[in-house]
C-alpha cells in the first residue's frame, strides 16, 4: 500500500466503526501523519485524493469552515470514474444504457409518490415548456428529470449511480441530436412522455411507470439510430423487479 493510501484505509475502518461520520472533521495533517505512521505529505496527498473523489472537502482558515470535513458524495466519485472508462472506451456506451435501462425501470417502479424529488421534476417539466433554448438545455433539464425520478425511490446508492451515469453519457447523447430526423418533433413526443411518466409515479403505477420510461428511453436511442443490441432481451429481465400497481 502506497503511504497516501493508508490515509483512505484508515478513514474507511474509523467510519466503519463509527468512530467519525458525515460532517466529521479529520485531525490536524500533523496529528494523522503521527498516527499512521506516514509523513505529512503523504497525508496532504491522501486528503487531496479523497477531496477530488467527494469524500472530503477542505477548508482554509480558522473558525467553523476550518479543517478537512467528511462530506460523502458518492455521486461525485462515480460520475468521475464513469466519464474517464467512458472515454477512454473502457466501458461501451451501449453497456451503460443498459445499465441505465435497469436502473430506471426499478426507479419508477419503486418510486414514492409523496417524494419530495417528485415536485422538483414536474418544475423541471414545467421548463422544458417554458424556455425554448434547443437540444442543449433541453437535455440538460431532461438529464435532471430522470436523475429526479431515480432519487424519488429513496435508495441513495441507486440515485448516486443513476446520477453518474447520466453524466458519464451527456456528450454522447448531446452529439445524437445531430442524427434525429427532426429535434423539434422529437423534443415535443418527449415532453409527452415525461409528463406520461411522472404521472404514473403520482398514481402509484409502478409497473405502468416502468414501461413508459423503458420505452421513453428505448425510443429516443432508437430515433437517434443507436442499435438495440442486447437491450431486447433485457426488457424480459426487469419484469421481476418490478412491483405491482397498486
Amino acid at each position: 500500500m502506497r503511504n497516501h493510501q493508508a490515509v483512505s484505509a484508515w478513514l474507511e475502518q474509523e467510519l466503519a466503526a463509527g468512530r467519525l461520520a458525515i460532517g466529521s472533521r479529520l485531525p490536524g495533517e500533523r496529528a494523522m501523519a503521527e498516527r499512521l505512521g506516514i509523513s505529512r505529505a503523504s497525508v496532504r496527498e491522501g486528503t487531496r485524493v479523497l477531496e477530488a473523489l467527494g469524500v472530503v472537502r477542505a477548508g482554509v482558515g480558522s473558525g467553523p469552515q476550518a479543517g478537512t470535513v467528511i462530506t460523502g458524495n458518492p455521486a461525485l466519485a462515480l460520475d468521475s470514474a464513469l466519464r474517464l472508462h467512458v472515454a477512454s472506451t473502457h466501458l461501451p456506451v451501449t453497456d451503460v444504457v443498459e445499465t441505465r435501462l435497469l436502473l430506471e425501470t426499478w426507479a419508477a417502479a419503486h418510486a414514492s409518490a409523496d417524494s419530495p424529488a417528485l415536485a422538483r421534476a414536474a418544475l423541471l417539466l414545467d421548463e422544458m415548456d417554458q424556455h425554448d433554448d434547443g437540444p442543449d438545455g433541453f437535455l440538460e433539464r431532461d438529464a435532471l428529470f430522470h436523475v429526479a425520478l431515480a432519487e424519488a425511490a429513496g435508495n441513495v446508492l441507486i440515485g448516486a449511480m443513476m446520477g453518474s451515469l447520466r453524466g458519464s453519457i451527456a456528450a454522447y447523447t448531446q452529439r445524437l441530436t445531430a442524427g434525429l430526423p427532426d429535434w423539434t418533433t422529437t423534443s415535443d413526443r418527449l415532453r409527452r412522455e415525461h409528463r406520461a411518466i411522472l404521472e404514473a409515479v403520482l398514481a402509484g403505477r409502478g409497473v405502468t411507470a416502468a414501461d413508459l420510461i423503458r420505452d421513453h428511453i428505448e425510443g429516443f436511442y432508437r430515433e437517434a439510430g443507436v442499435p438495440r443490441g442486447a437491450s431486447d432481451s433485457f426488457q424480459c429481465e426487469t419484469l421481476s423487479l418490478r412491483m405491482p400497481d397498486t
